[in-house]
């Protein structure tokens, strides 16, 4: 039911906010988009479960938050593993595309929402609200060769183009930072607009805390087993490392912690003020090559040894992208040890490129709200 147009303009405006449950990276870069919203004097809504649920309702407890089911995708222990699995769960994710977009409508006749902002998942569009889809991968990889790489793009771009606009997380300039995952030839047929690179991080002067020669942060995410097979490598790995580190273990809502020592620390989980002090802290950051943590990454400008995902084939080629421009080093997991990656990144000519403004994101949301009230 549309709400009447009195009622509307005698509120604020009410805009819904969910990130996909792939990993911890779609949330994260929500965090500034939702802080810009509130900025703005919006009234913002949540949505999700499980670990984005516990991560977001951290940093925003005051914000209503609405159960959304994921699309609950779990990875296998190999990368031939992985294709055959995300395979086997294709019905799985069709099934949840479809319930989640049934699921708006419902939310939109309970609670008027304004617009909604789906960062990755394809079912949240609405034939009558203004519906933003978020994604830097408008060309999907994949292993089996670019004849496939253009049926993954259709099938993408039959979702996205169902969305009013489409907001891509990087910088228009040549080929981005996340190279042709960002800027592909073929372009969605509706409007789309580059918002610049989306961290949660705060580079404030009078907070920057001096780096410490010898200590590493560790971050660990993404969707199981690979998480907690890297944990397993770094856990053996750290023992032998004589300098200080700590290891934050990406599981916000697990009650199973590991014992710190005076050397070592671990942390489940940190919030956005927390890892940005330890990010700040740390000679060399290792973790997988997850957009949002390169994001994170190039606003510090910190050195960083990336470990892509086994068979995600958007993480293996941004870190051989970033690797090849000089920002990052990369390395397996199959081969990867602390004491080889380390000897590999102080040879590293590290290059880092200027971290944009927040001007291209304050565009697009003054955009969308100027949209909003003229309707």
């Amino acid at each position: 039911m549309k709400q009447p147009f009195e009622e509307k303009n005698l509120r604020k405006l009410r805009i819904l906010v969910a990130p996909l449950d792939w990993g911890l990276g779609h949330a994260t870069r929500c965090i500034p988009i939702i802080q810009h919203l509130l900025k703005a004097g919006v009234e913002v809504w949540l949505a999700g479960e499980g670990a984005q649920e516990k991560l977001l309702t951290d940093e925003f407890s005051d914000l209503p938050f609405l159960s959304l089911h994921g699309y609950r995708i779990r990875y296998a222990r190999s990368a031939i593993g992985l294709l055959k699995n995300i395979l086997f769960q294709a019905p799985k994710i069709l099934k949840a595309i479809r319930n989640e977009n049934k699921w708006l409508a419902k939310m939109i006749d309970e609670h008027h929402f304004d617009a909604v902002i789906s960062d990755n998942r394809y079912g949240l569009y609405h034939q009558t609200t203004p519906c933003v889809f978020i994604t830097h991968q408008l060309k999907i990889k994949s292993p089996l060769g670019k004849w496939t790489e253009k049926i993954l793009q259709k099938r993408n771009y039959k979702y996205i183009n169902q969305f009013t606009e489409c907001w891509v997380p990087d910088i228009l300039d040549e080929d981005g930072l996340a190279g042709e995952l960002s800027h592909p030839l073929k372009k969605p047929v509706i409007p789309m607009c580059y918002v610049g690179w989306l961290s949660r991080l705060n580079t404030d002067p009078a907070n920057i805390i001096e780096e410490t020669k010898d200590h590493l942060l560790i971050i660990l995410s993404g969707p199981e087993p690979q998480r907690s097979l890297l944990e397993d490598k770094i856990i053996k790995e750290i023992a032998n490392y004589r300098g200080t580190a700590t290891i934050v273990r990406g599981l916000p809502t697990s009650p199973s912690l590991i014992p710190s020592t005076s050397m070592i620390r671990f942390y489940n989980h940190l919030p956005a003020e927390e890892l940005n002090k330890e990010m700040q802290k740390a000679e060399y950051i290792i973790s997988r090559s997850g957009y949002s943590t390169i994001m994170d990454i190039i606003k510090l400008k910190k050195k960083s040894i990336l470990i892509p995902t086994p068979g995600q084939t958007e993480q293996e080629y941004l870190a051989d992208h970033l690797s090849q421009k000089q920002i990052v080093v990369c390395l397996n997991q199959k081969d990867f040890s602390i004491a080889e990656g380390l000897q590999k990144a102080r040879q590293f000519p590290y290059t880092f490129p200027e971290y944009n403004d927040e001007k291209l994101l304050d565009k697009a949301m003054m955009n969308l709200i100027t949209s909003i009230k003229k309707n």
